[in-house]
């Protein structure tokens, strides 16, 4: 039988594991740096202040967008989606709507191409990506590695859609800073 003394220690040990359960759990919680994008399960990025604000009340990163496809239109351009399977992820940008509307993806081999990429459709329908367990834990990309790779989707982008023929000046899209959320210098 237990004694009050008894359930007492049992009651605080189970109080101070508690709190440790939830002090524990709250910085794995924010660890996360990626979530997976419907229908093709795309990873967009968590850790980038544009691209998932923190929510007020929360705190919480949270993404932009709650799906993604070919018709979406992009609050914030260029955006970034990654198949992990892949070196690099893409840049997504909108076309302008006078020639339709939609997106289109850089990729650092092939340039600007429409979204999504063949290998993510089947019959017509999408074929989400397999994601590797613990696929929100992977790091964020590092802006020296991807930062010059922005500058050039941005470019290319710009020169696919001039500002002379589509109002689209080069100084709306997004820099490297901006994504990861440098302060101004």
């Amino acid at each position: 039988m237990f004694s009050k003394n008894s359930a007492l220690k049992w009651g605080g040990l189970f109080l101070i594991a508690l709190v440790a359960m939830v002090l524990i759990s709250i910085p794995c919680a924010q660890a996360q740096y990626w979530s997976a994008m419907p229908p093709y399960n795309l990873l967009w990025p968590l850790w980038s202040p544009v691209y998932s604000p923190a929510d007020p009340l929360t705190g919480v990163a949270t993404p932009l967008l709650s799906s993604l496809s070919g018709s979406t239109t992009l609050p914030v351009s260029p955006a970034m989606v990654w198949d992990p399977s892949l070196q690099f992820p893409w840049l997504l940008y909108n076309i302008p709507s006078v020639l339709g509307g939609g997106l289109t993806f850089f990729d650092p081999y092939y340039g600007l191409n429409p979204f999504p990429p063949p290998y993510l459709i089947d019959s017509g329908l999408p074929l989400p990506i397999t994601l590797p367990l613990g696929y929100d834990l992977l790091p964020p990309t590092d802006i020296a590695d991807f930062g010059p790779f922005v500058t050039q989707g941005n470019l290319s982008y710009a020169l696919q859609y001039p500002v002379t023929q589509f109002g689209l000046p080069l100084s709306s899209l997004l820099t490297p800073a901006q994504i990861w959320g440098l302060p101004l210098i």
